[in-house]
């Protein structure tokens, strides 16, 4: 474990934040590597990002939290703080299309997204071999109308024996119930093949060729009991023109919908991204 760490903070904005929270960090000899913050004038939030590094040997969690909490009481904080090589333990979901599961893993195994892939679970058998492959394991979890809510309770019981902190919608074709979302709100990243919420539903390249569409996106967002409405993290675009066909849309939405997945999976595990109401605040 290295000695840095990464603080984040939420609270009403006020002035004096920031020379608050430095001097309470530098009275526990945490100091600053690099920082970004905003006030958002809408709704009077503030939000901050620190990486700190300690200048002793091991930070001790309990005694500093208890510490910064008296320090900075009067600014009624939201805040966290986490070593910055923190990987959490991640779940990522696949249906039949396995291009983004694919990416994630060359990206994983390459160094690029840190994070513990703790399992893949799909409601196909399709991509058992990938999972084989990378030694990870798989949960075969078909769902039905008939099963949904004894699939979703299996799925459940994966998420908490793994003790999973990210789970991640790449190109999962199922839509999670209003209760899932509600208790995994903020841990749940989903890939939509447009710009939200153009071409819902099924063969969306179909949809975009039959408009005449000239630009091809993809957004990545937190999932929320709204279907594909929830905060977006981030999005991607490409011109086209009238000589693509739906095939040739779909293989360059394919690319943008890995690279757009991959994004906001490192903000969300760099720990960059604040949920603001309905949309986020991401310290790039």
């Amino acid at each position: 474990m290295s000695n840095e760490y990464v603080l984040r903070v939420k609270c009403p904005d006020r002035y004096g934040i920031v020379a608050k929270i430095s001097s309470s960090l530098n009275k526990a000899n945490l100091f600053i590597l690099d920082s970004a913050h905003y006030g958002d004038p809408e709704n009077k939030t503030f939000f901050m990002r620190a990486k700190l590094i300690y200048s002793k040997k091991v930070l001790k969690i309990d005694a500093f939290s208890k510490f910064f909490e008296k320090e900075c009481k009067s600014l009624k904080m939201d805040w966290s703080i986490k070593p910055a090589d923190y990987q959490p333990n991640t779940a990522i979901f696949v249906s039949k299309y396995g291009h983004c599961l694919q990416d994630l893993m060359y990206r994983v195994d390459s160094g690029i997204l840190p994070m513990n892939v703790s399992c893949i679970i799909s409601n196909h058998m399709d991509h058992k071999k990938i999972a084989d492959w990378h030694e990870i394991p798989f949960f075969y979890v078909p769902v039905t109308k008939e099963n949904k809510s004894q699939a979703e309770k299996k799925i459940r019981n994966i998420i908490k024996d793994l003790d999973i902190d990210l789970m991640i919608l790449a190109r999962y074709m199922q839509i999670l119930s209003n209760k899932m979302c509600k208790d995994f709100y903020g841990k749940i990243i989903n890939i939509h093949h447009s710009f939200l919420p153009s071409f819902k539903g099924a063969k969306p390249y179909h949809q975009a060729y039959a408009k005449g569409v000239k630009i091809l996106g993809a957004t990545a967002h937190y999932v929320s009991s709204q279907l594909d409405e929830g905060p977006i993290i981030d999005q991607s675009v490409e011109r086209v023109d009238h000589a693509k066909t739906p095939r040739d849309l779909e293989l360059i939405g394919r690319d943008l919908e890995s690279i757009t997945l991959a994004r906001a999976v490192k903000y969300h595990i760099e720990r960059r991204i604040f949920i603001n109401n309905s949309k986020t605040v991401i310290f790039n």
